[in-house]
């Protein structure tokens, strides 16, 4: 008899990365609507929690309006022998696929930005009770993860409490992350790879070292090293450091090595210190992005919750498609909050003398770690709102990325040559074009413009054939 023959929906790995469309959606929970959200695991004392217990505290889901979008947390309390509290994370990661394992039920995302939905498919089959959703967990939890002895899980829906748990839960977080700082990447000799999230990326590996968390910004590397020990056969595993090739890019022939394999071929080679060449490659659960700024030859850096339009006149959706789906994109590069508190953040592209605009609730959450020279240089939603006001902002206060303007432009005139045939004709749509180094790749042609001031009546556009990537510093 199957383990889930009291699940009014059928639960297996085949639902993984399914998608639900707002218009088929029955609840949401959590998600860009709504401000507070998280999901949370704790290890507690053997006799603290009461073995198979589900608490929902406010609303169940049959009490919840067809599209309605909800305050919400969930709380996986365990317990066992061999667990103690620096396993909390790797319990709590857990959570997004095992919910994701059951059908019309999907998960996004990690801690305080987590993004539920109700397929309307699934409730009208009967799966109208958080209840469902907490035996499902703590079914899935005791086969994978045998050390766990005991296991309560606790829903909150109620507004006033779930506020109250967001505060507690982000304190938790924080503390969890402030263990792991200090390690460097040159200090150990293995690094981990999760590819828990290929279900909805299938050629993204997540290359998890000390200095660089993984991109959902809840995985350490102490993290990944206690779960691969546990589970040896799960999403996370080791990866042999191998041959440095390159210091400053974060080249190693050993993740190199792995990545080819855990992506089927697709990804050859992963530069982690950078978000040019061969960035390290995106899934969809990423904290934030660093997007490249051609105007001002600067990286800005903006995260799931920001609701407005960046500098650039795009808002984060746009941006996090840019770069999610498991491929690597010059000037797009997915991160982790944390990450922004490493040195190595980017710093084959000049690490905080590259950035330039963020919004002020990340640069309040870094500030820190921001060099005090530039703690006034990197602009935020209050300085500047276009590009212009950007531009105005890092020349005022002398941002380090000036200097990269002084290079005079070249005058170049595009010689009209007839077209071969693997050629194409594209026509100039304004007589001048100025801007700094912008690598642009569409449908299989390159066109880089470097300090350039190009006058042309027409452009031709040849196919470049190469095997290697133009390296953009």
């Amino acid at each position: 008899m199957s383990m889930f023959a009291d699940i009014p929906v059928d639960v297996g790995v085949i639902y993984e990365g399914e998608r639900i469309r707002y218009k088929d959606t029955q609840v949401e929970l959590g998600g860009e609507r709504i401000d507070t959200k998280f999901e949370l695991a704790r290890v507690k004392g053997i006799d603290d929690i009461e073995d198979g217990k589900i608490i929902i505290i406010g609303p169940d889901i049959k009490d919840m309006e067809v599209g309605s979008s909800h305050p919400f947390g969930i709380l996986v309390e365990v317990t066992g022998k061999l667990l103690e509290e620096g396993l909390e994370s790797v319990v709590e990661r857990r959570i997004h696929a095992f919910c994701n394992y059951i059908e019309g039920f999907m998960h996004l995302n990690q801690r305080y930005d987590i993004w539920l939905r109700l397929s309307k498919k699934s409730f009208q089959k009967g799966f109208n009770s958080f209840a469902y959703v907490g035996k499902v967990l703590q079914r899935l939890y005791k086969n994978e993860l045998p050390i766990i002895e005991k296991i309560q899980v606790t829903f909150i829906t109620d507004p006033a409490k779930v506020k109250e748990k967001y505060a507690e839960a982000l304190k938790i977080y924080e503390a969890r992350d402030a263990k792991a700082r200090g390690l460097k990447d040159e200090e150990v000799d293995k690094f981990y790879g999760c590819s828990l999230c290929q279900s909805f990326a299938p050629t993204h590996v997540c290359v998890i070292t000390p200095q660089r968390y993984s991109n959902c910004g809840s995985i350490s590397w102490f993290d990944a090293r206690a779960t691969a020990r546990i589970d040896p056969k799960g999403p996370v595993y080791e990866i042999d450091k191998g041959e440095l090739i390159d210091p400053e890019k974060g080249e190693y022939s050993g993740v190199n090595e792995t990545v080819k394999k855990k992506s089927l071929g697709e990804i050859t080679r992963v530069w982690l210190y950078t978000g040019f060449g061969y960035p390290h490659t995106s899934c969809g659960c990423f904290e934030g992005v660093a997007f490249y700024i051609p105007e001002v030859d600067g990286f800005g850096i903006v995260h799931r919750g920001y609701k407005e339009v960046t500098v650039n006149g795009l808002p984060f959706s746009t941006i996090a498609d840019s770069t999610a789906g498991g491929r690597q994109v010059d000037g797009f590069h997915g991160l982790s909050i944390e990450y922004m508190r490493s040195p190595k953040l980017l710093q084959a592209d000049g690490g905080w003398n590259r950035i330039v605009w963020m919004p002020q609730s990340i640069q309040e959450r870094v500030k820190d770690f921001i060099p005090k020279e530039l703690a006034d240089k990197i602009a935020t939603e209050n300085e500047a709102k276009t590009i212009g006001d950007l531009k105005t902002f890092l020349e005022a206060r002398a941002h380090p990325v000036v200097e990269r303007w002084k290079a005079k432009p070249v005058e170049a005139v595009a010689e009209v040559v007839e077209a071969p045939a693997e050629e194409k004709e594209v026509r100039a749509g304004a007589p001048v074009v100025e801007l700094p180094t912008l690598p642009i790749t569409a449908g299989g042609f390159k066109i880089i413009l470097k300090d350039a001031k190009i006058h042309a009546k027409k452009v031709i556009i040849r196919a470049e054939k190469t095997t290697e990537k133009t390296e953009k510093r």
